[in-house]
């Protein structure tokens, strides 16, 4: 009988723009304070990019440094998804800008929209075509500018975001490490709740939507707060349980760093110690899609995680959008 193929993250590398905005940077543009930003959301400081790029830019760094990393020609990629909620553009797709950029010349891609879940989305899509054979090497990029939707003069939003990117590779694995298992869910009816109103379909760009702010964040704090918390932590915890886990095999929680808060919750639900939970977003903010390939590269740079440890990863957002994924660690 055939060894059963799993997608395996074979290679991890992130990206951040050198500009800092520091809590006291902020307290100069709106009505706030460094200490009333820690206490809430566990934020010091974000990375902020340059005027004139976008995420591609990004995403097309992350994914050279990803190649350079494995020693790999951009030729040998057979897929790129990319998952963003700040696109350069409508279309094309980010993912074609990256291909463009790096040389991919045999991949195709497309972009995954799922807010603060787009790249857990976009990594169990993209192990799915390498589970199947129908690709040996797909590189899934989590790259968001949030800096390019966010204002600036509202206090409750412009502290929260930051710009980054992250990448993975994923490749066939018949050891039996690789993505194990995952939970996603969606809950339209909280898509209200965290949304940027304008620059879709329903409403296009005017000088009406311009002037109402409305291509900006646009987040219920309180009520998207208590969602993240409770959601992430359960999905999380329903995740061990359907595998037979506990916190105690758990080596690492790779959790989206939206506020320390949701994370913390998430961590005493799995009734895991704090020294197996990755936190970031001290230095980063939340880079929404960038979030937790930025923190795994960092999880492996610090050599947090070995051959054979298993990882959770989870994440919740704007749709509502909320889930986890266990992976087996390959290398």
């Amino acid at each position: 009988m055939d060894k059963k193929v799993n997608a395996s993250v074979t290679g991890v590398s992130r990206f951040l723009p050198e500009r800092r905005l520091t809590n006291a940077d902020l307290e100069h543009i709106v009505d706030t304070s460094d200490e009333w930003i820690r206490s809430r959301t566990g934020i010091a400081e974000r990375r902020i990019l340059d005027d004139g790029l976008g995420a591609s830019h990004m995403a097309s760094r992350a994914m050279e440094s990803l190649l350079e990393q494995k020693g790999l020609d951009a030729s040998e990629i057979d897929l790129i998804i990319v998952a963003t909620v700040t696109p350069d553009m409508v279309y094309p797709a980010t993912a074609c800008l990256v291909q463009h950029e790096v040389g991919a010349g045999n991949a195709w891609g497309f972009d995954l929209s799922a807010a603060c879940c787009g790249f857990l989305y976009a990594l169990i899509v993209g192990g799915q075509f390498v589970e199947s054979g129908a690709h040996r090497r797909v590189v899934v990029i989590g790259s968001d500018k949030m800096s390019s939707v966010v204002d600036y003069t509202n206090r409750e939003t412009c502290v929260l975001f930051g710009d980054g990117a992250g990448a993975v590779l994923l490749e066939p694995d018949e050891s039996g490490a690789g993505i194990q298992d995952f939970i996603l869910n969606v809950d339209g009816s909280g898509g209200q709740y965290l949304c940027q109103p304008a620059g879709g379909s329903l409403h296009p760009a005017s000088h009406e939507t311009v002037n109402k702010k409305m291509h900006y964040v646009h987040q219920d704090g309180p009520r998207v707060l208590k969602f993240a918390s409770t959601s992430m932590a359960a999905v999380s915890a329903d995740l061990l349980e359907r595998n037979g886990l506990s916190g105690d095999d758990i080596a690492l929680l790779v959790p989206h760093q939206a506020n320390k808060r949701i994370i913390d919750a998430t961590a005493r639900r799995m009734k895991l110690a704090p020294e197996r939970v990755l936190v970031n977003i001290d230095r980063y903010a939340n880079t929404t899609c960038g979030t937790i390939p930025i923190a795994l590269s960092e999880a492996v740079e610090q050599d947090r995680v070995k051959q054979g440890d298993y990882i959770v990863l989870a994440s919740a957002g704007a749709g509502y959008t909320w889930g986890s994924a266990l992976l087996k660690w390959a290398y």
